[in-house]
């Protein structure tokens, strides 16, 4: 079953929980702290596979779990990191996060992009020893893995895309260019799931064709098929407009597939196209010049038109040379436009990483701040050495002194993430 678009959860490993403990040995006395770390939790990562062309595998596996890093043990024992998990995906998966924003667009084989990171392992007591503090009684928790609910979509990498209505002849087209065996038939909506196909131009090129399923009006609006399958056509650098020369009126089938590619989330209609009227097998040359010169008068200017037909291969050679000229123009200009994007000036971000905020609540006060929330998320808060090195930590980040400003009198409540402790 050919599916493009699912949602999965992924969970990258926590880490391992590092260990509180003392050397205890046979005539040794004053043993010394030994509790070793905790192993780090496993990433999940994506990466793009040209075995893969389908999501149908994450159907019923909604949850990717990376595994968690494993505790520390006396004797200074690191506890053992975490596997990471790598998903296989189609080439051409975007990975978008719950708010549309994309995260990963895996475009070639074997791009890879880590999705959730996994949990650093906590430290155990024997990390902490120094000269002042040579018996530690501190030991650290695992961070938690990330977790993020994730929407993947197929989007076929393809240099040509055919549109049309339904029974326009694209799948025939693609059949007759190409070694792909779409389904054909005489009714509406043959083609319900995109095909591929590669058609060799000439001895030195050759390009991906992709067929999606026909558009009907109404399309945008989830008439037919809808217009979903578009987003298999978003990359590529030229559209192939079939029109049956059959139609009734030409013009207003050519409007009809214009309008759902102006409707589509990206503008389609900006791609460069060209038209070609097919099925022109047994009609007169007159008949069909006169079709083309109809629709030449609402075309804009230096659009190709050209009439076709994929059965006998009239003006199909003349066609797919007009094919390669614009891909390959296209491709050089999204080439010119990607490296001005890259040689532009970077945008360089503050590091946020130290930073932190104190609010003032009804109930307390909120300590916010990517460092100081790592080290509650660390800290064993049935320990009351572990509380304390907290505290310790406030204060020389200057969280303690900003509470004083703020008027913060004892027994008052300090949130930090999900943690609570008393001033």
């Amino acid at each position: 079953m050919f599916v493009d678009k699912v949602k999965v959860l992924v969970r990258a490993g926590d880490g391992g929980n590092g260990k509180l403990s003392f050397r205890h040995e046979k005539f040794i006395d004053k043993g010394g702290p030994d509790g070793g770390d905790g192993g780090d939790g496993g990433d999940v990562v994506f990466q793009a596979s040209r075995n893969q062309n389908t999501l149908a595998s994450f159907r019923f596996q909604k949850r990717l779990q990376a595994q968690s890093g494993e505790p520390g043990d006396k004797r200074r024992k690191h506890g053992k990191s975490g596997k990471e998990l790598v998903v296989q995906v189609p080439v051409g998966t975007v990975i978008n996060d719950v708010e549309g924003n994309t995260v990963a667009d895996l475009a070639k084989d074997g791009d890879k992009a880590v999705i959730a990171k996994g949990g650093k392992g906590g430290f155990g007591n024997a990390h902490f020893v120094s000269s002042t503090r040579q018996a530690p009684r501190i030991a650290e928790k695992g961070e938690s893995g990330e977790e993020h609910e994730l929407a993947l979509e197929l989007k076929m990498i393809a240099d040509v895309g055919l549109v049309g209505l339904p029974n326009a002849g694209k799948s025939t087209m693609l059949a007759t260019i190409s070694n792909a065996q779409p389904e054909i038939a005489d009714y509406p909506f043959t083609t319900i799931r995109p095909n591929l196909g590669v058609v060799d131009i000439d001895s030195s090129t050759s390009l991906l064709f992709a067929d999606i399923p026909g558009l009907i009006e109404g399309a945008s609006q989830g008439k037919g098929l809808g217009d979903d399958f578009l987003r298999h056509v978003e990359r590529t650098q030229v559209l192939v407009h079939l029109i049956d020369i059959y139609q009734d009126d030409v013009e207003q089938a050519y409007r009809t597939i214009q309008n759902e590619l102006k409707a589509y989330k990206i503008n389609l209609g900006k791609r460069p196209q060209i038209v070609a009227l097919t099925k022109i097998e047994g009609l007169d040359e007159e008949i069909v010049t006169d079709k083309v010169n109809e629709l030449m008068q609402i075309l804009p200017k230096k659009t190709n038109v050209f009439a076709v037909s994929a059965k006998s291969k009239a003006g199909v050679r003349e066609l797919l040379f007009q094919i390669k000229k614009i891909a390959e123009k296209e491709r050089t200009r999204l080439a010119k436009v990607a490296e001005d994007t890259s040689s532009s000036v970077p945008v360089l971000k503050i590091d946020d990483e130290k930073s932190w905020k104190v609010e003032k609540t009804d109930n307390g006060y909120i300590v916010s701040g990517k460092r100081i929330e790592r080290f509650a998320e660390r800290t064993d808060f049935l320990s009351f050495h572990a509380v304390q090195r907290l505290r310790d930590i406030m204060k020389k980040m200057g969280i303690m002194h900003e509470l004083t400003r703020q008027g913060i009198e004892a027994g008052s409540k300090i949130k930090i993430k999900d943690q609570t402790i008393q001033y």
